[in-house]
C-alpha cells in the first residue's frame, strides 16, 4: 500500500515537472514569434491595469499603424482600423512618442475624433495608449501603439500609465528576441545555400573541368581519326552544358529571391502575409516535393499569392494553413482559411483572378479550385501533375 502511495506520488511530482516545462516551452515559443508577441501584449494590458479591453496597433509607416490585435473587445469595429499620425488616441500617441490618456474618448478636446463611431460603438470611455518603441539603432523608432480601454469613464490613474509603461517595456524586449529569432532562420538558411553553392563550386566544377581537359588531350591524340574525334567534340558539347548548367545553379544560389527552394519561398510568402495583416499563417510541408522546373514553380507561387490575397481582402479570416505536399500522381499546394466563406465555392474561376489563374495553370497540366470548406472558411487548391502522372481524382472536400 505503502509502495503504491510512493508511486503515485512519483507519477504526480513528474506530471507536474513536465507541465512546468511545457508551459515554459510554450512561453519560449512565443517570444520567439513577433505576432505572438503583439497578441500576447493586447492580452497583457488587460491584466496588467484591469482595462475592459486591451488592443495592439502595429506601425506599417511612420505615419500609420492598423490595430491588429485585440483582447476583450466586444465587437470587431476596430479591428484593421487605420490609425493615420496625430488622429485620435493613438495618433497622438504615435505622434509625441509618449503616453495619451482621456477620461471621457468622446468628450475629449485634447483629441481628434476621426473614430467616434468605432469607439462609441465599442462602448469605451476612458482609454490609454503608449507606443511601443524599439531602441535599436541610432535613433528609437516606434514600431506599435498598445491601447487600453475602459467600459465606461472611470479614469486610469497614475499606477495604471506606470504598469503601461512596463508592458510597453517588455513587448518591445520581445519583439527584439523574435527579430533576432527570425534573423538567426534567415541566416541559417542562407549559410546552407552558401554551403550547397561552394560544395557545387568545390567537387562537380572541378571534376567537370578535369573531365573537358582531359577530352581536350585526347582530341589533339586523335586529330587522325574522324570518328572518334566526332564523338569526342560531341562529349565535350555535353561537358561544356553541364558546366553552363552548373554555373546558372550556382548564380541561382547567389540570388536571393528568383531560385530559393519552394518550401523556403512559401514558407517566407506565409510569413510575409502573417506580418502584414496580423492574421495567424502557418505554412505546413506534409511531404518532401521533388524539384520542378521554374514554369510549374511559377505556378505554385502565383496561386500562393492570389490564395493569401483573396484572404486579405474578403475573407475576414482570423487563421490561414499553407500546406504542401506531393503524391504519386502529382504536387498538391492548399491555402486554407477559417474566414466567411464564399458561396461561390466549388465552381473553378469564379473571380477573374481565379480565371487567369486556371486558364496560366491548364498550361502546365495543373488544376485550380476554390472549395467551400463544410464548417467554416474556404480552401484555394492547386494540382500539378507528374510528369506522365495520372489525372486527379474528383475533389474532395475539407474537413
Amino acid at each position: 500500500m505503502r509502495s503504491r502511495k510512493s508511486s503515485n506520488r512519483r507519477s504526480l511530482e513528474q506530471f507536474t515537472a513536465l507541465d512546468a516545462l511545457l508551459r515554459e516551452r510554450a512561453g519560449l515559443l512565443a517570444v520567439l514569434d513577433r505576432i505572438a508577441v503583439l497578441h500576447g501584449t493586447a492580452q497583457l494590458v488587460r491584466a496588467a491595469v484591469g482595462a475592459s479591453s486591451g488592443f495592439v496597433a502595429e506601425l506599417t509607416a511612420p505615419d500609420r499603424a492598423i490595430v491588429r490585435w485585440m483582447s476583450g473587445a466586444r465587437t470587431e469595429q476596430l479591428r484593421d482600423l487605420v490609425v493615420p499620425l496625430g488622429q485620435g488616441i493613438g495618433g497622438k500617441a504615435m505622434a509625441l512618442g509618449t503616453v495619451v490618456r482621456v477620461n471621457d474618448y468622446l468628450a475629449s478636446s485634447s483629441i481628434t475624433h476621426h473614430f467616434d463611431d468605432e469607439v462609441r460603438d465599442e462602448g469605451l470611455g476612458a482609454m490609454l495608449a503608449i507606443p511601443i518603441v524599439d531602441q535599436r539603432g541610432l535613433e528609437p523608432h516606434t514600431i506599435a501603439i498598445a491601447y487600453a480601454g475602459m467600459h465606461g469613464s472611470a479614469p486610469f490613474g497614475d499606477i495604471a500609465v506606470e504598469r503601461m509603461r512596463a508592458v510597453a517595456g517588455q513587448a518591445a524586449a520581445a519583439v527584439r528576441i523574435a527579430d533576432a529569432a527570425e534573423l538567426t532562420k534567415v541566416d541559417a538558411v542562407y549559410a546552407e545555400r552558401r554551403r550547397i553553392q561552394d560544395s557545387l563550386h568545390d567537387s562537380v566544377g572541378a571534376i567537370l573541368f578535369a573531365i573537358g581537359a582531359q577530352i581536350q588531350a585526347l582530341q589533339d591524340e586523335m586529330a587522325d581519326q574522324p570518328g572518334l574525334s566526332s564523338n569526342l567534340r560531341r562529349l565535350e558539347s555535353d561537358v561544356s552544358a553541364a558546366t553552363s548548367a552548373l554555373r546558372e545553379s550556382i548564380l541561382a544560389l547567389e540570388d536571393a529571391t528568383p531560385a530559393r527552394a519552394l518550401p523556403i519561398e512559401i514558407m517566407e510568402h506565409t510569413r510575409s502575409f502573417e506580418r502584414r495583416t496580423g492574421v495567424s499563417a502557418r505554412f505546413v510541408e506534409l511531404s518532401d516535393v521533388p524539384p520542378l522546373d521554374r514554369e510549374r514553380t511559377a505556378v505554385l507561387l502565383a496561386v500562393l499569392r492570389e490564395g493569401l490575397v483573396n484572404v486579405e481582402k474578403h475573407a475576414k479570416a482570423h487563421a490561414v494553413i499553407v500546406s504542401l505536399g506531393s503524391s504519386d500522381d502529382g504536387v498538391h499546394l492548399a491555402i486554407a482559411d477559417d474566414g466567411a466563406g464564399t458561396r461561390e465555392a466549388g465552381i473553378p474561376g469564379t473571380r477573374l483572378g481565379l480565371r487567369s489563374l486556371a486558364r496560366r495553370a491548364a498550361r502546365v497540366g495543373a488544376t485550380v479550385q476554390l472549395l467551400g470548406n463544410e464548417d467554416e472558411g474556404c480552401t484555394l487548391r492547386v494540382w500539378l501533375p507528374a510528369v506522365n502522372g495520372p489525372a486527379p481524382g474528383p475533389a474532395r472536400r475539407i474537413r
